[in-house]
């Protein structure tokens, strides 16, 4: 089970970071963030669908075909974190190293779009003050770290549960079993 995490928790991870450093460096200088954030998500669906792979080659190689959702749960959870914090330490680096500047361009992109969109001056400001709160928060690595993990975790959380509910199987014995 180890190897089968390791490996496909890193191939998750390289392929969310790389996706991301690709996002970076073509559309940092001309941002289109709505572009960038789907295709994101999407390398994040792709990266985390190889805990469907794992676990089933897992249960079918190395459990006799037999997985409990639980133990098929936690490899995909082992996955997710390891794929997860690919990207958390791939994102600190790209942000400190390479563009400090992000959370400007960023909250300059949302506002734009906001008024673009003909927000209120209320939902305007209100937009500014929930910014100033990412602001805030990107001052401080722990807040990076934690915003970043706020993005990717979940994505992976729900596909891990969906992978666990697809591929789990009782053996022989235990569905011979009849329910009382």
């Amino acid at each position: 089970m180890k190897k089968n995490v390791l490996v496909f928790g890193a191939i998750a991870g390289i392929i969310t970071a790389g996706w991301m450093m690709v996002a970076v460096v073509g559309h940092y200088n001309n941002p289109n963030f709505e572009g960038s954030m789907w295709m994101g998500y999407a390398s994040m669906i792709v990266a985390f669908s190889f805990i469907f792979v794992a676990v089933k080659n897992f249960r079918d190689k190395y459990n006799n075909g037999t997985i409990s959702f639980g133990k098929a749960f936690k490899m995909g959870l082992y996955i997710v974190l390891i794929g997860s914090t690919i990207y958390v330490l791939t994102w600190l680096i790209a942000y400190y190293c390479f563009m400090p500047d992000f959370m400007d361009k960023y909250v300059s992109h949302v506002i734009a779009k906001a008024k673009a969109n003909g927000a209120s001056q209320a939902d305007i400001a209100r937009q500014k003050e929930q910014m100033a709160g990412y602001v805030s928060m990107y001052k401080n690595p722990l807040g990076v770290i934690l915003l970043t993990y706020m993005e990717i975790l979940p994505v992976g959380l729900v596909i891990a549960v969906i992978a666990a509910l697809i591929l789990k199987r009782k053996s022989d014995a235990e569905r011979a079993i009849p329910a009382a």
